[in-house]
């Protein structure tokens, strides 16, 4: 009888497309300090994929700008601090929970990343990982774990905690240096953006560690910004 062969991640870029395209959740590399991610056109395959319910809420992957214009319509926050939403998603790359209007109905394709009137928005866009991205500008996205564990923190880990259907991109092929080291890396910071503009850090994470204490980091957030 023949042996079967260690599965090995995803080397091709091309192929983690394809997945995506076909509503298979892929996980997929971000940059040290971050944890990789679990992403998919389809909520329902990451929330399966990660060994939970189907119909629980995932964030929104706000890489796109159509989405995040499209967004606007669904927004409780005025201009300016939608702006400020918009630089700590693209500058901070945190995650972001965003208030909702209450007057209009809640889009289709938003309404798996909210609940209890918050919308949670992933902002990390890292360049390498772009090209992987671009065919899919609405994406929901979750940690690349499976219930209970810690997200992978390299592709080794997700290999090992993923059953093999769930394909894994590595940093190594986006980048085509070997970057899978055991230094620390952790999920994102979340961060709530109040209707009236405040902050608040609802999750500690990957952004804020470094801060000796939340509010500490909050100043950051707001500090010398116009």
């Amino acid at each position: 009888m023949t042996a079967t062969a260690p599965r090995g991640p995803f080397t091709g870029v091309a192929e983690a497309r394809r997945a995506l395209g076909e509503g298979t959740a892929v996980v997929l590399p971000n940059p040290a300090p971050l944890t990789y991610v679990l992403a998919g056109t389809v909520p329902g395959a990451v929330n399966t994929a990660k060994g939970r319910p189907a119909g629980q809420a995932v964030a929104l992957w706000a890489h796109h700008p159509d989405t995040l214009t499209a967004f606007d319509a669904s927004s409780a926050l005025d201009a300016g601090h939608a702006r400020t939403a918009r630089r700590l998603l693209e500058e901070e790359l945190l995650t972001l929970l965003v208030p909702l209007r209450r007057d209009v109905p809640c889009p289709g394709w938003l309404s798996p990343a909210v609940r209890d009137g918050w919308a949670l928005l992933f902002g990390a866009r890292w360049t390498p990982l772009l090209p992987v991205l671009a065919g899919c500008p609405l994406l929901y996205v979750s940690s690349a774990n499976r219930t209970g564990r810690p997200p992978a923190a390299t592709a080794s880990d997700a290999t090992a905690m993923f059953p093999p259907p769930v394909p894994v991109l590595t940093s190594d092929t986006l980048t085509g240096r070997h970057e899978e080291t055991r230094a620390p890396r952790r999920a994102t910071t979340t961060v709530r953006i109040h209707p009236d503009g405040r902050l608040e850090l609802h999750r500690h994470g990957a952004q804020d560690h470094a801060y000796p204490t939340a509010a500490a980091y909050l100043r950051h957030l707001t500090t010398d910004q116009p």
